[in-house]
């Protein structure tokens, strides 16, 4: 029989976001494959929701994120640590076999309470960790950049988050990169190796290779919903009418949070370069909302009045009209951990213009995109390139396409059910090493599951 499980995340907001979109993904996916999928999420009240006949949304009442972006709501440790709480309660009723955690912080507590028997009425499901972003850029963006936050970052990660799993999943080689980094004795020449070890004895980790329990599955576009079909005339018209810019305006578009972790200031200076162009009267329109887009609007209205169009939250047909019809896709991200928003940019045939690094490398190439150092100048140097040379442009449109459709939604959610099985198998014929918690209390993990990852 399938594997039935729960998944558990902060980071879901109904109608947009990466992450949100990725669960979204899956559920329809559950019904697809007929496998059982529970995602618990933070809301404003409790509630659930029947998404199919295969997969269910429950709500957690939980408060606005005292911090970072307030659209989203946070549950607490408390809320699945006491006795009768509603978390536990969801688990007892679902009982599944494997349950995900997708968080680093607030939730991320519940692998070694699970792990040292603080939940022994739920038996011992499978746990797993999907990271979904690097805690060092989260460091980096928030709280201190350089190597203050880097050294933060890979002593949670290494001492605490990687043993606190079974299994871990990234969403793009970028991302699961912390992880080895996080162990790599090159990169922590004075880390105490008595310290990790004690740390992954008192977590009780795996006594199974590192390297073994690190998998990587990127996420999927929905290329029926973003498509070139959506390319029209009247979109074209609407879109600048309700910008307010003029009709014969050349649209540049970005497409998600305005916040610091996306290198929103990016824009700023792409927009400085370009404002003043002779040839083209360029406009940004950005669609999304976030904790820096109210100093973003004043800043933009401030060095170049009208060429900056902010445009709140869209719904996905609009948005996905929008991306159809623009003259150009950016992504100023040079961190992005993975990047739905350009995959779906080049579903749509739209230009992508975007940094040369991060986790858009899963899929991006300067064969199908613009990839460019994360300057204004350099943006500015590939828009104007993607304008000028319809050759140029039209190859690597087409290219994207392809790209596009290889990495659908459907063949994502196929490949991740399929790990998730994988990992299923491995879990219960080595359940010994995974699960004996006396046996780890004596085990050498630094040299035998650190030293080769």
């Amino acid at each position: 029989m399938p594997i039935k499980s729960v998944h558990i995340t902060n980071y879901y907001h109904k109608n947009s976001g990466g992450i949100s979109t990725s669960y979204n993904n899956l559920m329809a996916a559950a019904e697809r494959h007929q496998r059982y999928v529970r995602l618990i999420v933070p809301g404003e009240i409790e509630e659930v929701e029947e998404v199919n006949d295969f997969a269910k949304i429950y709500y957690v009442p939980a408060k606005q994120s005292p911090i970072f972006d307030k659209r989203y709501r946070v549950m607490m440790p408390w809320q699945y640590m006491q006795p009768d709480s509603i978390i536990r309660k969801i688990l007892l009723e679902e009982m599944p076999d494997m349950v995900e955690i997708t968080d680093k912080y607030t939730l991320s507590i519940f692998g070694p309470m699970v792990r040292k028997k603080g939940f022994q009425q739920l038996g011992r499901p499978m746990l797993v960790h999907f990271s979904c972003e690097r805690m060092d850029d989260n460091i980096g963006s928030f709280l201190s950049k350089g190597k203050l936050g880097q050294w933060l970052a890979r002593r949670v990660i290494g001492n605490y988050t990687l043993p606190s799993f079974d299994y871990h999943i990234a969403n793009s080689a970028y991302t699961a990169e912390e992880f080895f980094d996080a162990l790599d004795p090159e990169k922590n020449k004075r880390r105490s190796n008595r310290f990790l070890n004690w740390c992954w004895r008192y977590f009780a980790a795996p006594r199974v290779p590192a390297s073994e329990r690190i998998f990587v599955c990127p996420r999927g576009v929905n290329a029926i919903q973003f498509t070139p079909d959506r390319r029209s005339d009247a979109v074209k018209v609407e879109m600048r009418e309700r910008a307010g810019i003029p009709p014969d305006s050349t649209v540049l578009l970005y497409a998600g949070r305005i916040s610091p972790e996306k290198n929103i200031g990016l824009l700023l200076n792409v927009m400085r370069e370009l404002a003043d162009d002779m040839d083209r009267d360029y406009r940004l329109l950005i669609a999304g909302a976030g904790p820096q887009a109210e100093r973003l609007k004043e800043q933009a209205e401030e060095m170049f009045p009208g060429k900056m169009v902010q445009l709140g939250h869209l719904d996905k047909d609009t948005l996905s009209d929008y991306y159809a019809n623009a003259d150009v896709f950016i992504h100023p991200n040079p961190k992005e951990p993975f990047g739905i928003a350009p995959l779906e940019a080049m579903a749509s045939c739209v230009p992508t213009v975007a940094p040369n690094s991060g986790g858009i490398l899963s899929y991006a190439t300067n064969d199908n995109a613009w990839l460019v150092e994360p300057s204004g100048e350099a943006f500015a140097a590939a828009i104007r390139e993607v304008m000028d040379d319809n050759e140029l442009r039209d190859s690597k449109v087409a290219n994207a396409l392809e790209t596009a459709r290889a990495n659908t939604r459907e063949a994502s959610t196929d490949r991740l059910f399929e790990t998730y099985d994988e990992l299923w198998e491995d879990f219960n014929a080595r359940k010994e090493l995974f699960i004996d918690i006396e046996k780890s209390k004596e085990f050498d993990f630094v040299k035998e599951a650190i030293a080769n990852a």
